[in-house]
């Protein structure tokens, strides 16, 4: 088909539709009036907010904030104006391994570090991955082209590109590496390294060398990443004082030796488990997503797509039995009192309001574009019923400071984690053997835009 034939063909479809009248505009007036319910909620919504009114007073008042099982990881963090939240939870996990080897309750890792080298060790995945693209004959309008040339240098990421970072650079406590401006506000340096790839990929279209553009794409890149927030330590003196007051001294260290010698708990053995719900997705079966990552060589970003009963056992089980605390991913915004920190399916009565049917399950969502993962925090807590293995309520450290909630802390009714929670990052020894072989097996890939592919 030719662009006038498209052209012409889209003309003609939109002809047919029916413009929006004065007299159905009349309708929806009158219609809208004439239900007293209407004006009541307009004169509410419109002064305090919908959140406001909708809230289901009932539901939140007996909201318990009580827990059988719970993983004390003290002070809460806070990502400031960032997307770092799968580093701050995944560095979350980490610390609270740390502190139990080093004997003290504060302690936090520079999440500062270990931005800076996943965007350096992105920017090389993404400028040989569309170089490859481009050699290859992709289009640059492609949708696939569009889709990460759209998606490029943001701050969200996935547990395995996190320990991708942790194994090859290591990490170092936060006081060695603090943030800055642009760690805690992300967007002007993201803006400009999200020019820069895009301008390099223009020269590769252009027929310039392939491998001149990206090594002086990479060279700038560690410009702009080393002036917005400083340069990292390659090793450092490591000393502290424990909370018996005994005074410790290790010496020289390396960022790669730190992680090793104090996060001990086999995070990388670690494999994430997915809820995807849609039919032609069989559970027991591994997912991977086409194009990405972001280091090269390292492990690839794929899932096992389970039940989400399964998730919230193995979530159980790790509180229980190893006494850590549990990365996850979810869609965070749903039915989220966020100053009160509590996630229920029912916390908001919205159809009530706008006298609306929101009748979607979880696979619908996911399938129109309604619902992904956008959020990753950490499991600190499970209430358990009496017969040892019902989840009933979950708690949730959270990275948006301490302000809100109860301290940082969020409360999840279970039947939330069963629509919302989309993934969850557990020890591959604990998988049963049709799993395990399950991992062995080739992934199913599914396009760089699939909903499975939505970054924290």
């Amino acid at each position: 088909m030719t662009a006038e034939t498209a052209t012409a063909t889209s003309a003609t479809a939109t002809a047919d539709f029916t413009p929006l009248s004065d007299a159905r505009l009349a309708e929806l007036r009158e219609g809208f009036d004439s239900r007293e319910a209407n004006r009541i909620a307009m004169n509410a919504v419109t002064d305090a907010g919908i959140d406001k009114v909708a809230r289901n007073f009932d539901r939140a008042r007996l909201m318990q904030r009580r827990f059988s099982v719970t993983v004390d990881n003290g002070k809460v963090t806070s990502q400031a104006r960032s997307g770092r939240c799968w580093l701050f939870s995944s560095l979350n996990v980490a610390r609270f391994v740390a502190k139990k080897n080093l004997g003290i309750k504060d302690f936090e890792f520079s999440q500062s570090y270990a931005m800076y080298f996943d965007k350096l060790e992105r920017v090389n995945y993404f400028m040989q991955d569309v170089a490859a693209l481009v050699a290859a004959g992709e289009p640059s309008d492609s949708r696939l082209m569009q889709h990460l040339l759209h998606d490029v240098m943001g701050d969200g990421g996935q547990w395995t590109m996190a320990l991708n970072v942790y194994v090859k650079h290591g990490a170092v406590p936060k006081d060695l590496f603090p943030e800055t401006a642009s760690s805690q506000n992300t967007g002007q340096m993201n803006t400009n390294l999200r020019a820069l790839l895009r301008g390099a990929v223009c020269k590769l279209y252009a027929g310039e060398d392939a491998q001149s553009v990206i090594d002086e794409t990479l060279a700038a890149a560690h410009r702009i990443l080393t002036i917005h927030l400083g340069t990292p330590p390659t090793s450092f003196d490591w000393e502290w004082t424990d909370d018996d007051g005994e005074f410790h001294r290790v010496g020289e260290i390396t960022p790669v030796e730190f992680w090793h010698k104090y996060v001990d708990a086999g995070l990388e053995d670690y494999v994430c488990l997915v809820d995807d719900p849609r039919a032609e997705h069989p559970k027991g079966v591994k997912i991977g997503i086409e194009h990405l990552g972001n280091v090269v060589g390292g492990t690839p970003t794929e899932y096992l797509n389970v039940p989400v009963s399964f998730m919230k056992e193995c979530a159980r089980r790790i509180m229980s039995e190893q006494g850590i605390p549990v990365w996850f991913g979810a869609d965070c915004h749903p039915m989220m009192d966020r100053e009160n920190g509590a996630w229920a399916t029912d916390l908001f009565e919205y159809g009530r309001v706008y006298d609306v049917d929101y009748a979607m399950d979880k696979e619908e969502r996911v399938r129109f574009a309604d619902s992904a993962m956008n959020h990753a925090m950490a499991f600190v807590g499970v209430d358990v019923a009496d017969d040892g293995t019902t989840t009933r309520r979950w708690r949730v450290e959270n990275s948006w400071g301490d302000k809100i909630a109860d301290k940082g802390y969020f409360t999840m009714s279970d039947d939330w984690f069963s629509e919302y929670v989309y993934e969850v990052a557990v020890p591959k020894s604990m998988l049963p053997k049709e799993y395990q072989e399950a991992l062995t097996t080739p992934a199913l890939m599914l396009p760089a835009w699939d909903p499975m592919g939505a970054l924290a």
